[in-house]
């Protein structure tokens, strides 16, 4: 059974209100919860919010409270994360792909793995495929990850596989893609190596990938 703080913490979050969630998340941290477990229920929160969303159940502006609150609240509980002992495990390149201007979902992911000790280079919204082949040959990237949040935009994920292996580099890089319409089937479709249906199984699935790519 979870903790009152960390379900009160949800329930702010649900509630889009960010005073409430950095106070609670001070008041976990205070009462000794283990700060990953914060960001769990941080990130599983945002996941669902981002699916009500997908499902008109919510509106933008709605979305954009909450994304906000999470970044206030991770504010708070990275900091507390000790990275000394960790090293660094490699390197994500991460963009929103391009003719999709949401990047919530990006910066939470983006937050998680350098908080589990990855290097990430975010190389912002509405990114055209060229700007991530740049990009990850400049910083000799280990994973590309790269998100939509509409299903329009879906098919810039194909032309950005598409467009690495035009370039001859597909085998070099490992692909993750993620967003509330992108599904795990959608993923293998398009051959990208890997989906996060959440921003903590998104650090999972780049984890996993670089073990396997070592």
């Amino acid at each position: 059974m979870l903790p009152s703080t960390l379900i009160k913490i949800r329930e702010d979050l649900n509630n889009f209100n960010q005073n409430a969630v950095m106070a609670d998340v001070e008041k976990a941290l205070g009462e000794g919860i283990c700060p990953l477990d914060i960001i769990n229920i941080l990130s599983d929160t945002m996941r669902e919010i981002g699916e009500k969303f997908a499902g008109l159940e919510l509106f933008l502006t709605d979305l954009m409270m909450a994304g906000e609150a999470m970044k206030a609240a991770l504010n708070i509980v990275l900091p507390k994360i000790d990275k000394a002992d960790i090293p660094v495990k490699g390197k994500v390149v991460l963009g929103t792909v391009k003719g999709d201007i949401h990047d919530i979902g990006k910066n939470i992911v983006g937050a998680l793995l350098t908080a589990s000790g990855f290097e990430v280079v975010d190389i912002g919204k509405d990114v055209p495929a060229t700007k991530f082949v740049e990009a990850a040959e400049t910083v000799k990237a280990d994973v590309v990850g790269t998100s939509a949040l509409m299903t329009t935009t879906m098919p810039a994920m194909k032309d950005l596989v598409d467009y690495f292996k035009a370039k001859g580099l597909r085998e070099k890089y490992r692909i993750i893609v993620g967003g509330g319409p992108v599904t795990k089937s959608y993923a293998e479709e398009i051959g990208a190596d890997g989906y996060g249906q959440s921003a903590v199984e998104a650090v999972e699935v780049v984890k996993n990938l670089i073990e396997r790519k070592q």
